[in-house]
Formats: structure tokens, sequence, C-alpha cells
């Protein structure tokens, strides 16, 4: 056996094998390549970025009692929608794939919470706003998930 045997080498006794596969490896296969943010989702995120910023300090804003208004359990959702959905602009930008997904949803379900305003007795002014949002929130999602338009090589 390899363990019976007293082997001392030059180099202290190590034994060095060598297998094919390590020629085809290196260092950048064991690292995932991230894939290049375009200007269309860059002016995606951007839009998501602004948007997240502005739903932040909603809860702020809450009615007096007795006025009509969005319940304060919206606007506490609204906020920590905005945090997540800027932080994770803010990770999509650097290129995380899964953070844009996590900030689609996040403006996605902001949006969401605004909707009740179309069907209830509110001001012109705020349906107006709300029908903006969505607005914004489809041109940034459609641009978030842009991808590159550029010819790919088929194999075969």
């Amino acid at each position: 056996m390899l363990w019976d045997r007293e082997w001392t080498g030059t180099d202290g006794g190590v034994i060095h094998s060598h297998t094919p596969l390590e020629d085809t490896m290196s260092s950048s296969t064991l690292i995932p390549a991230r894939s290049l943010t375009t200007t269309k989702q860059k002016v995606g995120l951007s839009i998501a970025g602004f948007y997240s910023l502005t739903n932040i300090p909603g809860f702020l804003a809450a009615p007096d009692p007795g006025q009509v208004g969005p319940p304060m359990a919206i606007l506490v959702l609204g906020s920590v929608l905005g945090v997540i959905g800027l932080v994770a602009t803010v990770m999509a930008w650097r290129g995380n794939r899964v953070a844009l997904r996590v900030a689609a949803g996040a403006i996605i379900v902001c949006t969401l919470t605004g909707l009740p305003a179309f069907f209830v007795d509110v001001p012109m002014a705020i349906k107006a706003l709300v029908g903006f949002s969505v607005l914004l929130t489809v041109l940034a999602v459609v641009l978030m998930f842009s991808g590159d338009r550029r010819a790919t090589p088929i194999a075969g």
C-alpha cells in the first residue's frame, strides 16, 4: 500500500497527481459570468429605483383620522416595498439577475396597492397619479427585462 512506504521527495513528501481535467479548468470557469446590463435595462432600473425611492416616505404622509385615504397598513407596505425595490435595484445594476426580478416584483406589488383608487370616490388627480404610476411600472418592467437584440449564432 501507499501508506506503508516511506516516501520523501524534494518537496517534503507531497504526492502530486495530474488528471486530464486539470488541463481544461481555469479560474474563469469557476466564477459564474455576469451578463452585461444593456442601456435599456439601465433606464428601466433607473425608473424602478426612482419609483421605489418615492414610495419610501409614503407612511409619513398618512391621512388624519376621519379623512379619506389609504389605510396605514397599505402605506407601510408601500414604504417597505420601496426599500426592498431600491436595494434590489442597486444590486441589479451591479449585475445580479435575481435582484432584477425582486425589484420588478416590488414595484409591481406597490403599484397594485394603488389600483383600488380607480374604484372608490377619490379626486381625479389621485386617479391620474395612480394611472401614471401604472404606466411607469409597465415601462420600467418592460425596459428592465429587455434583452440584448444582437444576433446570436445558431449552432447546428
